[in-house]
């Protein structure tokens, strides 16, 4: 008998979608301008899976983009469809394999699946995202040690744009995010892009069509980029002085050194590294201190900061300790948020600093202070080495002799 061929018609990827597939993790985040051509991407994606006979899970923000990407998706597969359950928005493939499409209105509905791919598409649009993803979503991959592919236009700085950050940070080998603006999608007339550029509000079009981040009008520091122009040293220059803050990490954070050119109130070096013993920690710090040959090191004292001082000053360093209460954060952060403000600093234009820079929030309390601090599930250890270090910079503690 006469093996049967069946044929279905997916459209070409452009370049873009062609280098997002070429270089993928276990994770991959896609932030993209409207229009660059997400769902024609998602469905080549799943339809690469259930043809390996492999189920994949399909997440929309709500019901009413369910239902439009649904008849999109059926058109595709039909070809190769065995059985297809409308109510339960479900596809079963000639190979075996399954997609089933999902409303994260209900989330919970969506329990007790097991998947080699899920895909979420406008994420940035899912309320909850972050507890969907967490306790829903991720769990589905795990029997199967599958992968997720996360697909937005940004809103704001919100969870997607936590995943996006995971994406970016090179310490994260499972997450790998990219950038697109519309104008990434060859099909989409450079007329067009250019006459929404002049009708639009420009923080519209940054948004929608550039695929920016905006920042928000609320958030703590602003002008990050304006200030991100700072050039990167190995090591010390001659006639210069150096002088570094240091945020020790607990298990889920970062140890991160922040080293500033003192006359210059420039950011030259940043080192950011996690899961590694005390002496080998140790042993960073002190050959990191000698290579710039610094006045001193300001390192965070709270927890096991203390121990990591006394280690340094045993081998002959000098020390400064900074002790974290609300008050001492407060004042930091406040004087590091001035220097932003009025391009007193200059940073390295690392993209994980700019990051929690800009996601940075503050939020005053009934009593009149203000609470600091990184949204849920993202870091500010990058943030607070930085203010530890500029409380002493920009408080002109330090005079050049």
């Amino acid at each position: 008998m006469l093996a049967r061929t069946i044929e279905i018609q997916l459209p070409e990827l452009h370049s873009a979608q062609r280098q997002v597939k070429k270089d993928v993790a276990r994770f991959n985040v896609l932030n993209c301008g409207r229009r660059f051509g997400k769902n024609v991407f998602a469905i080549d994606m799943a339809t690469e899976t259930i043809l390996q006979g492999d189920p994949v899970g399909w997440f929309e923000p709500t019901y009413k983009t369910l239902s439009e990407v649904w008849r999109e998706v059926k058109n595709v597969l039909a070809p190769i469809t065995s059985q297809k359950l409308e109510q339960e928005h479900r596809i079963e493939v000639l190979t075996g394999g399954v997609l089933e499409m999902w409303s994260l209105d209900t989330p919970d509905s969506a329990r007790g699946r097991k998947y080699k791919r899920a895909i979420v598409n406008e994420a940035a649009m899912v309320k909850n995202l972050g507890d969907i993803w967490n306790m829903v979503i991720r769990p589905m991959l795990a029997d199967l040690q599958g992968d997720g592919y996360i697909f937005s236009t940004p809103k704001g700085r919100n969870f997607f744009w936590q995943m996006y950050q995971w994406g970016i940070d090179p310490n994260n080998d499972e997450w790998h995010a990219w950038q697109f603006p519309t104008s990434s999608n060859p099909f989409i007339a450079a007329s067009e892009i250019e006459a929404m550029r002049k009708t639009m509000p420009e923080r519209v079009f940054m948004q929608e069509i550039e695929a920016q981040f905006v920042d928000d009008a609320g958030g703590v520091f602003r002008h990050v980029m304006d200030c991100a122009t700072a050039t990167e040293q190995i090591s010390a220059q001659p006639g210069r002085q150096y002088i570094a803050g240091v945020d020790v990490a607990t298990l889920v954070d970062f140890t991160v050194v922040s080293v500033f050119d003192i006359e210059a109130k420039e950011q030259v070096y940043l080192d950011r590294f996690n899961r590694c013993d005390y002496r080998v920690l140790e042993d960073r710090l002190d050959a990191l201190y000698r290579r710039f040959n610094m006045q001193a090191m300001i390192i965070e004292s709270n927890s096991i900061g203390q121990a990591v001082i006394e280690a340094m000053v045993d081998r002959g360093l000098s020390i400064i300790p900074f002790t974290t209460t609300n008050a001492t954060k407060q004042a930091a952060i406040q004087l590091l948020q001035a220097a932003f403000e009025h391009g007193e600093i200059k940073i390295l234009a690392d993209p994980v600093q700019v990051g929690e820079l800009q996601s940075f929030e503050g939020e005053r309390t009934p009593t009149g202070a203000w609470k600091y601090g990184a949204p849920e599930g993202m870091h500010d250890d990058t943030v607070m080495a930085t203010a530890i270090v500029w409380q002493d910079i920009g408080g002109s503690s330090w005079l050049i002799s």
